[in-house]
């Protein structure tokens, strides 16, 4: 470092290792980077100061094909500067282009932090003198003592002239590079002579009851990895079984009250899956061909829980496909006519034919007899003659989960129900258990999207 210059380099702990910061600053470095082949980018087209990286030297140093400038025409990239840039500890020289048509004079100087691992650099140009006024190339060499493992800062402070203003401006390179300690063959001494031993040429005998040693330690770990992973899966085992035990005796009112705040359902897969928020399985696979059941046959299936048409009231369409349609409905309590609660409620369209409203019946009757907390079974259903059927399911106030991702990411600066990663993995998370669960009941969902997922949020 030049006398009276400040060390931007600061107080910094030895030997401590690169951490992840310098994937980011290798990436924020592309924006600094000249492309090759713009037109009047050539240093020779400049009259001023050029002070850069050649495209060879910076492939060589972080693998990208561009030339980074320092100094171009007499203006400073000081973004440029602020980077500390690594040096991979194989390299031992760094080379840096400059040229100026006009007369600058210079002053060269380095400051190294730790001067036990790595010498005071040394470069093939004189520490002060005039910037040459062609094109050249000065070399700096940054060679490791050996002596001790730690991460040297380096600092090459250059200081330029430039004669019209007599200003001088400071330009600061910062570098670091990872020094390690050399390993000394061990020598032993006896009787004043020493005995050097090479490695290549140890005895055989070591060597065999070295190798029968490591393949010793390589089997017993292999055992013990062995046992852990399997008391890691009888262990999974007896929870997977507690847990389809519990949630096969929870009633459809303990499904509305789940353990975390926010809850994913999983839907089946119907005919025409358009509409997004309907029904979500715990879907049961019947062997005989949906084309073989009647529209009488189908509506025989879900009799028992048949409600009367007066009990539900229709409100807003929230959803509509090529046949059917999902309304935000009104269930009027059977008991007591003055206690509401809000669902789902799926139908078919005018158009629709019986095969069309078959399907959508008997698709229902397969979202019954299955319980889990990230299930969303059917309650009810309108199968009147004269009607349109309806297919009621409990309300859940996020609604569809895809338009509801698409609209955190539309608002996200002003919606106040924002989600951040986490929540996302935790709703993957819940997911995923809905489709264990079917997986271990031998049930195939056919149709797994978040536009088959609804979300309720406590």
């Amino acid at each position: 470092m030049l006398p009276g210059a400040p060390d931007p380099l600061g107080k910094r702990r030895r030997g401590k290792l690169p951490g992840p910061g310098l994937w980011l600053c290798c990436w924020g470095l592309l924006n600094l980077l000249a492309v090759k082949g713009q037109p009047g980018a050539g240093p020779s087209s400049d009259p001023g100061l050029n002070v850069y990286m050649s495209e060879e030297e910076v492939r060589r140093l972080i693998g990208l094909d561009a030339e980074l400038y320092y100094v171009r025409n007499d203006i400073v990239n000081h973004y440029a500067l602020s980077f500390n840039l690594l040096v991979p500890t194989e390299t031992n020289n760094l080379h840096f282009s400059w040229n100026s048509k006009s007369k600058v004079e210079y002053k060269l100087g380095f400051h190294v932090d730790n001067p036990v691992a790595m010498a005071m650099p040394k470069t093939n140009i004189s520490m002060q003198g005039d910037v040459p006024s062609f094109l050249s190339v000065f070399r700096v060499e940054l060679f490791c003592s050996g002596k001790m493992d730690s991460e040297v800062l380096l600092l090459m402070q250059l200081n330029v002239t430039i004669n019209s203003t007599k200003n001088i401006t400071v330009l600061n390179f910062k570098r670091r590079k990872m020094c390690y300690r050399k390993i000394e063959p061990i020598s032993i001494e006896r009787n004043s002579t020493r005995i050097h031993y090479d490695p290549v040429n140890v005895a055989p005998t070591t060597s065999t009851r070295v190798f029968y040693i490591s393949v010793g330690v390589c089997c017993a770990v292999i055992f013990l990895v062995a046992i852990i992973l399997a008391v890691l899966h009888l262990h999974s085992m007896k929870r997977v079984e507690l847990d389809d035990s519990m949630s096969d005796s929870s009633s459809s009112q303990g499904l509305s009250q789940p353990s975390t705040q926010t809850t994913q359902y999983l839907r089946a897969d119907t005919p025409n899956n358009a509409t997004p928020v309907t029904s979500y399985p715990t879907l049961r696979i019947e062997k005989n061909d949906l084309k073989s059941v009647t529209l009488q046959e189908a509506k025989a299936k879900v009799k028992d829980i048949a409600i009367a048409r007066e009990r539900v009231t229709l409100k807003d369409v929230l959803h509509e496909g090529t046949f059917g349609r999902i309304f935000h409905g009104i269930l009027i309590d059977d008991k007591d006519p003055n206690k509401e609660k809000d669902v789902f409620v799926k139908t078919v369209k005018d158009q629709a034919s019986e095969v069309q409203i078959t399907m959508m019946i008997t698709e229902s009757c397969k979202l019954r007899g299955l319980h889990h907390r990230n299930l969303l079974p059917i309650g009810n259903v309108c199968i009147e003659d004269g009607e349109k059927p309806m297919v009621l399911l409990p309300f859940m106030n996020w609604g569809n989960l895809k338009l509801f991702l698409k609209q955190c990411k539309l608002v996200e600066a002003n919606n106040p129900q924002a989600i951040s990663q986490q929540d996302l993995v935790h709703m993957a998370i819940q997911i995923a258990c809905g489709m264990s669960y079917l997986a271990r009941r031998e049930v195939i969902h056919k149709d797994l999207a978040a536009r088959n997922c609804v979300g309720h949020l406590e």
